[in-house]
């Protein structure tokens, strides 16, 4: 089952209006930003749960300010939004949420500034992102990541992913499941579309936002419960290419990816070769943290039918 509705004009509609002109602005200078927020079904509760909704909205309007952006919306408006989308669509399974913040403008010229700013919310079912997240098998890409002085990183910006698709093209169709990306200065900065963190000797490393990465939501909530949960300390450092081979274990992390384990690099294997015991008990606690099934952490997921209070903050 696909979405049926989508925010588009100010108003929720049947997805089949919500489209723009071959001329909008967007779609022929990249000149938008988005975001990729998922909903998880709890069984036993029968309910959907929107993981890190505000943080993700923050975040688009983060992106948003970046591109010059002045959207009417504050976080709790996309927040109510997208619960009555969510609401309209009925879903009972896994989903995920697209805003979409674009130049609307039928013209043409390359700027930023003086255009007419746009927001789009549509939803659908979604799985994984990765097929093989218990152990992908990756390449370092022969593309290098862009750079924060030329398309920002931290800004989920629509004509930066052409970036992410050379990427994962050239990894599919040499045979890999992922690729990852160096930056400009020659050291790992993440996959695709995903974050990248290495385990050595007991210590969980990813590398730092400087790195040209995007500040990731999910990176931040597996160190967090590295640091609570699980007792293992989490270092933000560069890490070389060569680093990646001599890892115990390697994973991505990502809304979209989840928490996937890498088990082969450049066809050298990772650790054992299979997924490993850090990774294996992060997958495990991440599931049951966005399933809402530790109270401790309840508070990261907003209910989206009325049977369970709306986080305060959330209209």
């Amino acid at each position: 089952m696909e979405g049926k509705y989508a925010f588009f004009g100010g108003r929720i509609v049947p997805v089949e209006e919500a489209k723009v002109s071959v001329r909008t602005h967007t779609m022929n200078y990249g000149t938008g930003c988005f975001e990729g927020i998922r909903a998880y079904w709890n069984e036993e509760e029968d309910q959907l749960l929107v993981f890190k909704l505000r943080e993700h909205y923050q975040r688009f309007l983060n992106s948003c300010r970046i591109l010059y952006f002045d959207l009417p919306y504050s976080v709790d408006d996309l927040c109510a939004i997208t619960l009555d989308l969510i609401r309209r669509e009925g879903f009972r399974g896994d989903s995920y949420i697209r805003p979409l913040a674009y130049k609307s403008d039928e013209l043409i010229g390359v700027r930023l500034h003086n255009l007419t700013d746009a927001v789009t919310i549509f939803a659908t079912p979604f799985g994984r992102y990765v097929e093989a997240e218990e152990g992908a098998r990756v390449h370092v890409s022969s593309w290098r990541r862009i750079d924060d002085n030329a398309i920002p990183a931290r800004a989920k910006i629509v004509g930066a992913y052409v970036n992410s698709a050379f990427a994962k093209t050239e990894a599919q169709l040499n045979g890999f499941d992922e690729a990852i990306v160096l930056n400009q200065d020659g050291h790992v900065s993440e996959g695709s579309a995903e974050n990248l963190f290495i385990v050595r000797d007991g210590v969980v490393v990813t590398p730092p936002a400087t790195d040209n990465i995007l500040e990731g939501l999910t990176r931040a909530v597996v160190m967090q419960l590295c640091r609570e949960v699980l007792g293992l300390p989490v270092v933000e450092r560069s890490i070389d290419r060569t680093e990646l081979y001599v890892a115990d274990e390697v994973f991505f992390t990502g809304t979209g990816v989840q928490i996937a384990a890498i088990i082969e690099i450049d066809r050298r294997k990772i650790g054992g070769g299979k997924m490993g015991p850090v990774v294996q008990d992060l997958r495990d606690l991440y599931f049951d943290v966005v399933r809402g099934r530790l109270p401790q952490y309840r508070h990261w997921c907003t209910p989206v039918y009325v049977n369970e209070p709306v986080p305060a903050g959330i209209a």
